[in-house]
């Protein structure tokens, strides 16, 4: 069995927000493989899937981002999941805006969901996929960054990272880390406007 889990903030006033990619992940992973509608379990919503490669569980915590732990401490102790068949997915202000960036361990890199499940589970050999959703200019506010939705010119870049991140875990799922890391860490692709679109 193999758990995702997307991080984020429950609540509509979150919707659409840089900290809420995870989210959105999941959102589109549970479309793909036809998961149906979640179920609040665990401090969370959960959705059931089968893939080609087994049994896959996706998950979005409701305990807000800096308790993210809470919520997959307690799915991974009911269903016995393993470090390392667990992908963790969340936001990244030290990518540029819509890179993906696999790695099979590691710190946390102060996203403070991802510490937070580092430190309840006990151990960093934890999968995570981060999402760059780049620095904000001037001295504005990290945390009004975070919490913040795309601005235009980000939206087509973010909407093709997310399409980008579900492949990278559709391949996590079928051939492992190392794979997902070969693939999608060498690659920093954005959309690019067809010149069919000008008038």
């Amino acid at each position: 069995m193999k758990l995702v889990i997307g991080l984020g903030n429950p609540g509509s006033q979150y919707v659409g927000t840089r900290h809420n990619i995870g989210f959105d992940v999941i959102s589109v992973l549970a479309d793909r493989m036809q998961a149906g509608k979640p179920q609040v379990r665990f401090r969370s919503e959960l959705w059931e899937a089968f893939t080609g490669s087994g049994k896959v569980l996706l998950a979005t915590p409701l305990t807000f981002m800096n308790l993210s732990g809470e919520a997959v401490q307690q799915i991974v102790r009911f269903f016995q999941v393993l470090p390392e068949d667990i992908v963790v997915i969340c936001d990244d202000m030290d990518l540029p805006t819509g890179q993906l960036r696999w790695r099979a361990s590691g710190s946390s890199g102060g996203q403070k969901g991802l510490e937070d499940i580092l430190k309840r589970l006990g151990t960093v050999q934890v999968p995570r996929l981060r999402i760059g959703i780049g620095r904000p200019s001037g001295k504005m506010d990290p945390v009004g960054w975070v919490l913040g939705r795309y601005r235009p010119e980000e939206k087509e870049i973010m909407e093709f990272a997310v399409a980008r991140a579900a492949d990278s875990v559709e391949l996590w799922l079928a051939e492992g880390v190392v794979a997902a890391m070969n693939q999608y860490n060498r690659s920093s692709e954005v959309p690019r406007k067809s010149t069919d679109d000008q008038s």
